[in-house]
């Protein structure tokens, strides 16, 4: 359990992420108030610590009551950073395997959430001063690199490198690279289709006035498009 001091430097770090975050804040005394996701985070740190001290069914009663008052879900479980920001909040959910870092910050309709129902690491871990916009849906046990930001309404269900920007469904890195190092376009038909047919634009755009006519659009016995076709 924290002690006093501790405590209140994480109330006022709190306090301090917002304001510093949201133009619309004019005071510590305005976010302590009036913003439901302080509200919940400040609930969540009750009942982490309850959480981890086995104290589990009123962990969870606390952090139902929070959801009740704050349309913000946190459950007991997950670990939150300093100096979290939940901008707006409404409609958060944060998974029981979550692990938030420092000064990220999320906008109301994000989900931090799961793909299985196994009883292991299952949710997402967030970097530090990584950014999720509203509507986000990141999905199961990946890892979203340092500085990141997650364009509104994406839905990633990979991990990413730090410094990288997603946007989509699904979620594609606009900067940056996903961490494994594989094609961007290795499991989404949509991207590959667009990158296809950017290339075949660029190619009859050097041909111009040649009179020469582009390859024919076929595919390989396997039904695979080729990259220099139209995939679609």
């Amino acid at each position: 359990m924290l002690r006093l001091p501790q405590l209140m430097d994480t109330i006022l770090a709190d306090l301090d992420a917002v304001v510093q975050r949201d133009p619309a804040a004019n005071s510590r005394l305005e976010a302590a108030i009036l913003y439901p996701g302080v509200h919940a985070v400040w609930t969540h740190r009750v009942s982490h610590a309850l959480w981890q001290r086995g104290v589990r069914l009123p962990a969870r009663a606390l952090s139902q009551a929070s959801r009740m008052v704050t349309n913000i879900e946190i459950h007991p479980g997950a670990t939150l950073g300093p100096r979290l920001f939940i901008d707006h909040g409404a409609g958060v959910v944060v998974g029981e395997t979550a692990v938030v870092g420092c000064d990220v910050t999320l906008y109301h309709g994000v989900t931090l959430g799961g793909t299985n129902l196994d009883p292991v690491k299952r949710h997402p871990t967030l970097g530090d001063r990584v950014m999720v916009g509203a509507g986000a849906k990141l999905l199961g046990p990946i890892e979203i690199g340092d500085d990141s930001k997650i364009g509104a309404n994406a839905v990633l269900v990979r991990s990413v490198e730090p410094g990288s920007v997603v946007v989509g469904v699904p979620g594609q890195v606009i900067s940056g690279s996903p961490s494994d190092g594989a094609s961007r376009d290795a499991d989404d038909p949509v991207a590959f289709a667009v990158r296809s047919l950017l290339k075949r634009v660029a190619r009859l755009e050097e041909l111009g006035d040649e009179g020469d006519q582009p390859a024919p659009i076929s595919h390989d016995a396997d039904g695979v498009w080729q990259l220099d076709d139209y995939a679609i």
